[in-house]
């Protein structure tokens, strides 16, 4: 099993930024993927940002057409930590966000396929 925990949410401004973080705990030895969700109300689930890191230490990301450009997924496996940097952030950014994993290699933004789950730290962006 895989434990995740996010931090780094809060309520900003237009224009503003916020840097989410996700720390992994437990089994986490082996070949995972790794994303971020949001998920508003009334609305489904979406992927925001993916990233895989090869046996060679180099990072592959992946973001959804609405974030591109403004949010940054980076990793750090040291610390055993996900991040999500968003900038310039929109009203319609405004959600609880989610960090996944997934006990598969490859980029993928669909829910499905991801394994273990975060508690989710909401996100807020007035006009």
């Amino acid at each position: 099993q895989v434990q995740l925990g996010e931090s780094g949410g809060g309520s900003v401004q237009a224009g503003g930024s916020l840097r989410l973080s996700c720390a992994a705990s437990g089994n986490t030895g082996g070949t995972y993927s790794m994303g971020w969700f949001r998920q508003a109300p009334g609305k489904e689930r979406e992927g925001v940002a993916t990233i895989f890191t090869t046996t060679g230490s180099i990072d592959y990301a992946d973001y959804a057409d609405s974030v591109k450009g403004r949010f940054t997924i980076s990793r750090d496996n040291a610390k055993k930590t996900l991040y999500l940097q968003m900038n310039s952030l929109k009203p319609e950014d405004t959600a609880m966000y989610y960090c996944a994993a997934a006990r598969r290699a490859g980029l993928s933004l669909v829910p499905s396929q991801y394994n273990y789950w975060g508690q989710g730290t909401q996100v807020t962006v007035s006009s």
